[in-house]
């Protein structure tokens, strides 16, 4: 998620004082943890209602795969814009539960997966992908607070690897070849990359009042990460 220029907004975290850094810092992972929290209690529920799984499981196939991710990337980034209005602090707060609720649909056919193929183990598959990519995130985050450098020359790189990786689901789902295990471990590097381009933009790009914008955007390559991730044990 990029970062929006809005005039006559304060300086970037990283022009102010050690403590509102500090607090904004504080602001930013407190909301992402909440975001994940809230990932966890919708896709319990949703698991719970069998209509909305099988709806879900439903549009996997073919095109229809292809307009549920359309779907996603719209929704998205409509939530994405609300999360940054400067103005407006409920909107910052429904972009971020429009995107996780987003979310949580969108994997319920991966965990859905996950499950059948663990044959009743399923939670060490979930609890297996979810301690790597915690400890993947924490790793290339401290990279970054460590480094103090900052990261936004991987856009580019960052936004054309999106781009081929789009191309190639596109290309597999319209004509029917899986895209393998090297794809989801190119994915997981995609995603590492991500997550250093979104905790520099946290320091350098985001505004004292955009903590919510800049959680939305962690949680956004964080999710990213778990899903490969998860894509790979289940396929192990």
């Amino acid at each position: 998620m990029e970062n929006q220029e809005i005039p006559n907004l304060p300086p970037v975290i990283s022009q102010l004082d050690d403590q509102t850094r500090v607090t904004f810092y504080k602001k930013t992972y407190a909301h992402l943890a909440g975001a994940v929290l809230l990932f966890i209690l919708v896709e319990t529920l949703f698991f719970q209602i069998p209509a909305i799984v099988e709806l879900a499981i439903s549009l996997t196939g073919g095109i229809s795969w292809l307009l549920l991710l359309g779907g996603f990337m719209l929704v998205t980034n409509y939530a994405e814009k609300l999360a940054l209005k400067s103005d407006n602090v409920q909107a910052h707060y429904a972009g971020l539960v429009l995107y996780v609720i987003a979310e949580a649909f969108i994997f319920i056919p991966l965990i859905f997966m996950a499950v059948v193929i663990a044959d009743g183990g399923a939670f060490n598959i979930l609890y297996q992908a979810a301690i790597l990519t915690i400890s993947l995130f924490t790793g290339l985050s401290a990279i970054v607070f460590i480094t103090k450098k900052d990261f936004s020359f991987l856009q580019s790189a960052l936004t054309i690897g999106f781009f081929i990786a789009l191309g190639l689901i596109i290309a597999g789902t319209l004509f029917g070849f899986d895209l393998g295990l090297w794809f989801s471990v190119g994915m997981v590097v995609l995603a590492s990359g991500s997550i250093l381009y979104q905790t520099s933009n946290m320091i350098h790009k985001y505004h004292e009042n955009q903590h919510v914008a800049a959680s939305l955007g962690l949680f956004a390559s964080l999710m990213l990460l778990f899903w490969y991730i998860l894509s790979i044990l289940s396929n192990d």
